[in-house]
């Protein structure tokens, strides 16, 4: 069977305020965990996973990013840039990436997970969602959920039978490791900021978003403490 998921996007557009200093002179994803950027140990998930198409948007010292991890070739991937001027949040993001994303404008389901994420996620274990995606008449996403951590105990969806609720119980954390199907983006016009909040209260109250829980090993790294915590727990391995 063929694999239907082959391209992925990562953000990493932030400016990562609340990593500052460290930022100032490094994008976020680029600061190192484990002795490697923490967007290497993504695109080496991504690549193990099958992926061959990795896009990559960024604004802040983007070209930082490019020099740095280069085509790809490092880890037999294609790495395609989606360059902004200003960060153009999630939703934005995407729309600007769209003629990456997508060959010759064919619809494409793809993963994005954002720059800041750690997890130890099998990607490949959403192909058969993915399938499921590309089937439906109209475009659906489909979430990857975690336990709720310290910092955001009130979750953000109910999740029962894979399905995804803006107030059932009980409720997790949308782990920023999501499927979505460009054909959402369409109408959006190229360089517009604009953040994925509002799409995903659409699809989940049309019915069209799926979910899933994930209780392995997974971090938003989003202060140099949780970045140092996350370093030691890779060293000490």
């Amino acid at each position: 069977m063929t694999m239907p998921l082959k391209k992925a996007m990562i953000f990493a557009a932030g400016r990562g305020e609340r990593m500052r200093p460290l930022t100032d002179t490094c994008p976020k994803p680029l600061l190192e965990v484990g002795g490697k950027p923490l967007i290497v140990w993504q695109i080496e998930r991504l690549a193990q996973a099958g992926f061959r198409t990795i896009v990559i948007n960024h604004a802040w010292l983007g070209e930082q990013i490019e020099a740095t991890l280069g085509d790809g070739s490092s880890w037999q991937v294609e790495l395609r840039y989606s360059a902004e001027n200003e960060a153009l949040e999630t939703a934005g993001g995407i729309v600007q990436a769209l003629p990456l994303l997508e060959d010759n404008g064919a619809s494409e389901v793809f993963v994005a997970v954002s720059g800041d994420v750690y997890a130890e996620f099998d990607y490949a274990a959403l192909n058969a969602r993915a399938e499921k995606l590309a089937a439906l008449p109209e475009p659906g996403m489909h979430l990857v959920m975690v336990p709720n951590p310290a910092f955001h105990p009130a979750g953000d969806f109910g999740l029962v039978d894979n399905a995804l609720s803006l107030d059932g119980e009980p409720r997790f954390t949308f782990g920023n490791i999501g499927l979505y199907d460009t054909r959402m983006f369409r109408d959006l016009p190229r360089g517009t900021r604009r953040a994925l909040t509002p799409y995903y209260r659409d699809t989940i109250t049309r019915g069209l978003a799926s979910g899933e829980l994930y209780e392995g090993w997974w971090e938003n790294v989003g202060t140099p403490a949780q970045l140092s915590a996350l370093d030691r727990h890779l060293r000490e391995g």
